[in-house]
């Protein structure tokens, strides 16, 4: 019976998850661990924020010649990706640590990084992680009409192309959050009254992201510009940033889900998915390079997306310990364990994804 075709009582999904459940918690029962971060993470933000800014005062210090200010920027791009990936990113699922104040400053730092932490929270930790992969909900395979990452989105002919121009556009993530994105979702998520957590004062929510596009361009723009830069290098400087970032968060992010062996299930006629939640997540998500040190401490153990989807609420530092546990747990109830061994072998393969989903459906 092929992967597709499988499904799995509520009895038998319930059993796995409990299963899974227990184990886990044992493992850090047993080794008096706590589930968030540690001084490992703590270093890690250190190096990550140092990589943000260090680059910047340099910039801004000394004379220093085009292409190095542009290397500046390109290292800049790499530290807003990884403060997103391993500092951000925890603290908004409060599992950068025990205590909720240090979760809610660390987790502000997306306001420096183009965002807006309750349009990430409804879009990531609700939409995302609730509706993995369900065209329709999950906004991360919803990237309009210019790319097609569903089997189940509008195909268009200029689709035929998306092998050889995603990546390009991929750069473009974090740019157009600072300058559209977070205002159209924080206008669709309060019309549709949607929140993680306490639903905020409308009133609120509008202020603050207000005077965080104003704080943001206040850093990245203004105060380059203050301190004698030329506005055309202010702003190549802070293209070269965001692309980069851009390019890196992009591919990351869809490496675990637009990938040959991940699922695009759809609800049936009432709304009722084929799998319970947690067995919905091992269908529609993909670990990638397992065992580089490199990939695993970069991108914050994103590259562990199926620990990161099944416990979002442990910090990722403990991802590869919990990795062996999560992966026998599935091979023992016959459920897959989406896995590739390399980063360029995922890439790869979601470009091969990309040409498939570019053909023109039998269908259409």
């Amino acid at each position: 019976m092929s992967k597709q075709a499988l499904s799995f009582s509520r009895n038998d999904s319930a059993k796995f998850f409990k299963t899974l459940n227990k184990r886990v918690n044992s493992y850090f029962k047993e080794n008096n661990l706590k589930k968030t971060g540690n001084w490992k993470l703590y270093v890690k933000a250190i190096v990550m924020f140092s990589l943000l800014i260090v680059p910047v005062i340099l910039v801004l210090s000394y004379e220093l010649p085009g292409w190095l200010q542009i290397l500046c920027m390109v290292i800049v791009g790499i530290g807003m990706a990884g403060v997103g990936m391993n500092v951000m990113h925890d603290a908004n699922h409060g599992s950068f640590s025990s205590k909720k104040w240090v979760n809610k400053l660390m987790g502000s730092s997306i306001y420096i990084l183009a965002g807006n932490d309750y349009n990430w929270k409804v879009q990531h930790n609700v939409l995302h992680h609730t509706y993995t992969n369900i065209q329709g909900h999950d906004e991360d395979i919803d990237a309009g009409r210019i790319i097609r990452f569903s089997k189940h989105a509008k195909w268009y002919k200029f689709h035929k192309y998306q092998k050889f121009y995603a990546f390009f556009l991929y750069g473009l993530l974090t740019a157009n959050w600072a300058i559209v994105t977070d205002f159209i979702q924080s206008y669709n998520y309060l019309k549709r009254k949607l929140s993680y957590g306490k639903f905020p004062n409308p009133a609120t929510q509008w202020t603050k992201l207000i005077i965080g596009k104003i704080v943001y361009y206040a850093l990245w723009i203004v105060l380059p510009l203050s301190l004698g830069m030329v506005w055309w290098k202010v702003l190549i400087g802070f293209f070269v940033m965001h692309y980069t970032a851009g390019i890196i968060l992009s591919v990351i992010f869809q490496l675990a889900h637009v990938m040959p062996n991940t699922e695009m299930p759809l609800p049936d006629n009432e709304g009722n998915m084929k799998n319970t939640w947690a067995i919905h997540q091992l269908f529609t998500t993909s670990n990638f390079s397992p065992k580089s040190w490199f990939v695993g401490f970069y991108t914050g153990g994103l590259n562990r997306q199926v620990e990161h989807h099944l416990f979002a609420n442990i910090s990722h530092i403990h991802y590869k310990k919990i990795a062996k546990i999560v992966k026998e747990t599935a091979k023992e109830f016959s459920l897959p364990y989406n896995e590739y061994k390399t980063f360029w072998g995922a890439v790869a393969e979601h470009y091969n994804q990309l040409k498939e989903l570019g053909k023109k459906p039998s269908f259409a």
